[in-house]
């Protein structure tokens, strides 16, 4: 049984960083794609990055590009999530999630989630 358990979140200035974390256990990874998605008060979840876990491609949405980097330690089986240059409007829940494949279709494992509160 996959399991997902986030860390990393808190109160930070508008303008600082947090590196979230995502622990991952109960399998093999190599072939899946570990993604971080943010639900904010009010609003739908949103994707926000991938990874994927055998040769680490990447991808960002739009408004996260030049400031999150998404990264993956296949030693501790961790993937990481830093943000810089926060703004107030990142401030949500973020969620790590895994799918089993690139051709899967949807994200089938979900973490509890970590807060992420930026004060302006």
């Amino acid at each position: 049984q996959v399991q997902l358990v986030e860390s990393g979140g808190g109160l930070v200035q508008t303008g600082g960083s947090l590196r979230l974390s995502c622990a991952a256990s109960g399998r093999t990874f190599s072939n899946y794609v570990m993604g971080w998605f943010r639900q904010a008060p009010g609003k739908e979840r949103e994707f926000v990055a991938h990874i994927r876990w055998s040769g680490g491609t990447t991808g960002y949405a739009d408004f996260v590009k030049g400031r999150f980097t998404i990264s993956r330690d296949n030693v501790k089986n961790t993937v990481y999530l830093q943000m810089n240059s926060l703004k107030p409007e990142d401030t949500a829940v973020y969620y790590c999630a895994a799918r089993p494949s690139w051709s899967a279709a949807r994200y089938d494992t979900w973490g509890q989630g970590t807060q992420v509160t930026v004060s302006s």
